[in-house]
């Protein structure tokens, strides 16, 4: 069995979902879905600071599992309203422009609360 270790971000949400932050399976980095929420628990106005807000959460699970974001491969974007898209694109390009991974981009009815506009989720090779 490939060696796993689960990484934690502390949300109130990980034991009651029972899900981490991330999972580190082998080399591999799985960065769970994540939503722009403040450490106070505050949501960011704009899809812009959502997603700036979601990315350094990503940032800090990668750091934590021995990665960063050069070693991300994929992304997973989950916006409520397309219209969002340039704000979230500015975002996902000020911290992935150069490393260009694969990049999918979903429109969704929603997400865990109707304040976030949306989620991002990585998986990272290291």
């Amino acid at each position: 069995m490939t060696q796993r270790r689960n990484i934690s971000s502390g949300s109130k949400w990980e034991p009651l979902l029972g899900y981490s932050r991330a999972v580190v399976a082998g080399n591999t980095v799985y960065v769970s879905g994540t939503v722009g929420a403040a450490a106070d628990g505050s949501v960011p106005e704009g899809a812009y600071a959502q997603s700036s807000r979601a990315l350094e959460i990503i940032r800090d699970a990668l750091a934590q599992a021995g990665a960063d974001l050069t070693n991300v491969v994929r992304t997973r974007l989950f916006l409520t309203d397309m219209a969002d898209f340039d704000a979230v694109a500015k975002a996902h390009g000020e911290a992935f422009g150069e490393i260009r991974p694969a990049t999918t981009i979903v429109k969704v009815a929603g997400l865990v609360d109707a304040a976030f506009v949306v989620e991002i989720e990585a998986v990272a090779m290291i």
